[in-house]
């Protein structure tokens, strides 16, 4: 039986720039389509969030320009944390599935590796 269930993903921009907040997005998905064998017709809905210091483009154009068009897409802007990852573009894909909750993957890439490992070091 199908469920919906969440899929992660992050990335950097290297500059506030329409072609790199692009380009990066672009990137993540291709990476979480292609480790999760997702499907358009699969995907419920998708949240993008980009930190306060990338606004020169909407992450969810991206996605529509993959083909997802009739895919709910949102996009909004991050919470301004001190100290945390700049140019930081973040996605939580909803997908109907029939895989585990624990065979699913979530992507981080470029400096937004990072953010895993942080967040796994602050539940220990």
């Amino acid at each position: 039986m199908s469920k919906v269930r969440g899929i992660r993903g992050a990335t950097t921009a290297q500059s506030n720039e329409k072609d790199e907040v692009f380009n990066a997005t672009s990137e993540m998905l291709a990476e979480l389509v292609k480790a999760n064998d997702l499907d358009a017709d699969d995907v419920a809905a998708a949240f993008f969030t980009t930190t306060p210091d990338l606004n020169a483009d909407f992450p969810a154009a991206a996605a529509r320009l993959m083909g997802w068009t009739h895919v709910a897409l949102l996009d909004a802007v991050e919470i301004d944390v001190p100290g945390s990852q700049s140019m930081c573009i973040r996605t939580l894909i909803l997908v109907n599935t029939e895989k585990r909750a624990d065979e699913l993957v979530n992507v981080y890439l470029r400096e937004a590796a990072n953010l895993r490992q942080w967040r796994t070091e602050d539940e220990d």
